[in-house]
């Protein structure tokens, strides 16, 4: 196990490290329990295309979507997660994906509305030890490539209530962003799907670089 675990850190470093200088992909994750994982289609390619403009990285412009148990997990070091509804983690899933968090791998989780209980069920069972903390508005997340100096912002108003990011936190390292009543993926989109304004889809959008170049930084 311990030299899987260091096969997978540096497969996973090189990635990172190939970020400026070949193609890397990365990845929409695909979860059991009936919730739609394939909500906000246009929302990664949108913010690879602007990172790619904006901020130089060099990301495949198509993501690649990677089912939370399968291997092929291992082949992207970002993966992001939405949907709406419900999440289920089977024993192989909570295995793999701990292992590949473990490993240096980055899940970015955006609340599309609906799935707070689940994905706090979900990931306690991928880190029983761990409990997800709210990031200061200093966290570096908040101010990367683009300045948020009160935090997360506000894309969507589902309940009202303000917009909060959320880590987990593992040896020091976070793991695991989760952002809740905020809606990032939402203001990705293709600006016909949900009418945002542009000042709203651009501070998602860059919301969204900081969270790129932070996990490759």
């Amino acid at each position: 196990m311990f030299l899987r675990k260091q096969i997978i850190f540096i497969t996973l470093l090189v990635l990172t490290f190939n970020l400026y200088a070949q193609p890397v992909k990365i990845g929409l994750l695909k979860y059991g329990g009936g919730g739609d994982w394939y909500a906000n289609p246009t929302s990664l390619p949108n913010l690879i295309k602007f990172c790619n403009k904006n901020i130089n990285t060099n990301i495949n412009p198509e993501p690649v979507t990677v089912e939370v148990g399968s291997n092929e997990l291992f082949n992207v070091p970002f993966v992001h997660m939405t949907g709406h509804g419900n999440v289920h983690f089977s024993d192989t899933d909570v295995k793999n994906l701990r292992l590949y968090l473990e490993s240096g791998g980055f899940l970015h989780i955006d609340d599309n509305y609906g799935m707070d209980k689940y994905v706090r069920r979900e990931m306690k069972k991928v880190f029983p030890e761990l409990d997800f903390v709210e990031l200061p508005d200093s966290h570096p997340i908040y101010h990367q490539v683009y300045d948020f100096e009160k935090g997360l912002p506000k894309v969507h108003v589902h309940d009202g209530k303000p917009a909060q990011g959320f880590g987990l936190i593992y040896k020091g390292r976070l793991i695991c962003f989760y952002t809740y009543e905020c809606d990032l993926g939402d203001g990705w989109e293709d600006p016909e799907v949900h009418h945002d304004s542009k000042t709203t889809r651009l501070k998602a959008l860059k919301m969204g670089a900081n969270i790129i170049s932070y996990v490759f930084q």
